[in-house]
């Protein structure tokens, strides 16, 4: 079993789900404690962040971080699943597809930006009466998902629409980037931008490419991963990349790791409180996550020092 602890950074391709990604890495790694920090879709692509031994406990504090995506919203039709994986369930006359100008498309996006309820696609991994919502539309039954707040940053048109003819119809494919809270699903604003054009609407394609601070540009292909070179990166690296950062002295460790409260300190006044801060030593050893309550800090999790780690 390997004793490294830290995240991965992996490019997830089409067609695998996340948990195929976590069993891979298993493989690979030799251990079984690996995590993931946000399921994406085997039709979406891009980034997946993992987390390896003791990195699992440090994705809590990851989930919950806005995300980017890129993909391709087709207007003319709405599917069973929002997206290309399923049958149509409408499909709209060519002409009307053909009306959507640009100030059209502009004024439809704008009302799906900044802070909305969103109601979630009917086959979202989301829990009814204990079961999954995916789970009871593929068993034949009608899911109706009460709408949640979420925050769209940015929701825009990345290049020039195509109008495409496909099997006799036609549709308008528009490519889009979206900046958006976490919890935000990126087939729902496709089905509900085809609603606001009255055409329907759903996606053909996904790609993830931030996820807080971590960026596509630095995942790793899912194929070109091995035994020999998971390059994981180190808890430290990963906390520093992303958190606040509290220095600690060998009193503060002690103190700690003893179940005590320190002193905020060097880390800034007024930080959000929902946000963690991360607790490195000297020596560059992520010892903790703390959380600011008023003038202290006190531990949200306590990591296993390398030496102790079984």
């Amino acid at each position: 079993m390997t004793s490294a602890s830290g995240l991965l950074l992996v490019d997830k391709p089409e067609g695998w789900t996340s948990h195929d990604v976590v069993a891979k890495t298993r493989g690979l790694a030799k251990t079984r404690r690996v995590g993931h920090a946000g399921t994406l879709d085997p039709m979406a692509t891009g980034l997946l962040i993992l987390g390896i031994n003791q990195a699992t406990k440090l994705l809590t504090f990851l989930v919950g971080e806005d995300k980017t995506y890129e993909g391709t919203i087709r207007l003319g039709a709405s599917t069973i699943t929002d997206d290309r994986e399923s049958d149509f369930l409408s499909v709209t006359e060519a002409a009307q597809v053909q009306s959507i100008t640009a100030e059209k498309l502009e004024a439809a996006l704008d009302t799906l930006r900044g802070p909305i309820m969103q109601i979630p696609s009917s086959v979202s991994a989301i829990k009814v009466d204990g079961e999954r919502a995916y789970a009871k539309v593929r068993g034949g039954d009608e899911v109706k998902l009460a709408a949640r707040p979420v925050t769209i940053s940015r929701f825009g048109v990345t290049s020039q629409p195509q109008l495409v003819i496909d099997q006799g119809n036609t549709f308008l494919d528009v490519p889009v980037t979206v900046d958006c809270s976490s919890g935000t699903y990126i087939r729902a604003l496709a089905r509900d931008l085809g609603a606001a054009l009255g055409v329907g609407g759903h996606l053909t394609s996904l790609r993830r490419t931030r996820i807080g601070r971590y960026s596509l540009a630095n995942a790793k292909p899912l194929a070109d991963l091995s035994a020999d070179n998971l390059e994981i990166m180190p808890m430290v690296e990963a906390a520093r990349a992303q958190f606040s950062v509290r220095d600690l002295s060998d009193q503060d460790v002690v103190d700690l790791r003893h179940g005590k409260r320190i002193e905020l300190g060097g880390v800034a006044v007024g930080l959000d409180p929902e946000q963690p801060i991360a607790a490195i030593t000297a020596g560059g050893e992520l010892i903790g996550m703390l959380t600011q309550v008023g003038s202290q800090l006190r531990s949200l999790v306590i990591f296993v020092s390398p030496e102790g780690e079984k």
